[in-house]
């Protein structure tokens, strides 16, 4: 991303954001769940701190959908037209937010990193053999770039320092 920021909202506009920072890291989720939940081959999610996404306008409802891990994730939706925006799962819940790229206003902007999942991935979609897939998670350490890394350890820190009530 060669600009300080970029925007994206659900289909009626009513929703508008701004992300201001580049995404950690973009996964391309080919898991039976994100296939459902977006009735797709996949879900594209660019994970960013959750302070370096500003509304603009609207605010989004939340909802909490069912999990593998059975924690839940809490998807954050348009009141009115019901695009999904973003999802917090557990882990560092609410200090990162997987913002749904195609929910962008430049969703080109954001290709998947990684291909996560990929022993469910559909098997007529073809992956670019430029990024790294693997048949479910990795370690972070392989496939991050330090930066993103170092922004995570952040997240970490702030998150046992201040462990949500």
């Amino acid at each position: 991303m060669n600009t300080t920021s970029i925007d994206g909202g659900c289909t009626c506009r009513e929703v508008r954001y701004r992300l201001t920072a580049c995404p950690m890291i973009v996964h391309g989720c080919h898991c039976r769940w994100c296939q459902r939940q977006t009735g797709s081959a996949l879900a594209i999610n660019a994970l960013i701190e959750t302070d370096r996404v500003a509304l603009v306008r609207g605010a989004p409802r939340e909802a909490t959908l069912q999990s593998p891990s059975g924690t839940g994730q809490i998807v954050a939706r348009c009141p009115t037209c019901g695009v999904t925006l973003w999802s917090h799962y557990s882990g560092l819940g609410r200090l990162v937010a997987f913002m749904r790229v195609g929910a962008l206003d430049d969703p080109d902007a954001f290709p998947p990193d990684v291909h996560i999942y990929t022993s469910t991935k559909q098997p007529w979609l073809t992956l670019p053999p430029d990024r790294p897939a693997v048949p479910e998670f990795y370690r972070r350490s392989a496939v991050w770039p330090a930066d993103s890394l170092a922004r995570y350890e952040a997240l970490k820190a702030r998150a046992s320092a201040d462990p949500p009530a």
